[in-house]
């Protein structure tokens, strides 16, 4: 019986010890990861998003011509928006591709 109780608590205290090792990275330091906060360009720049810019709009495209999110991009919400449309309106001119040809 005793043997049955030493083996509970040798086995609880390998889970402690694991969770403490997923914790702390190599060299018992905690691993953190730092994101650089991204700035949206069209507010820092004073730029003006135009559809008659077709390299300018490329930029927030894919290869595949589908528009990149913000998380990606960095805009800020009022100027994601402002650039979707004017994507959208550069396609209805024909200044930019709905999709690539492959």
């Amino acid at each position: 019986m005793s043997d049955e109780i030493m083996n509970d608590v040798d086995v609880e205290a390998n889970i402690q010890e694991n969770m403490r090792e997923e914790e702390q990275g190599a060299g018992g330091r905690k691993n953190k990861l730092f994101y650089r906060k991204k700035v949206c360009r069209f507010c820092s720049q004073k730029i003006k998003i135009d559809y008659k810019d077709p390299d300018a709009l490329r930029r927030f495209i894919t290869e595949r011509g589908k528009i990149l999110p913000r998380r990606i991009t960095g805009t800020c919400a009022k100027h994601q928006r402002k650039l979707a449309t004017e994507i959208k309106r550069a396609r209805a001119l024909a200044l930019l591709p709905f999709v690539v040809n492959e």
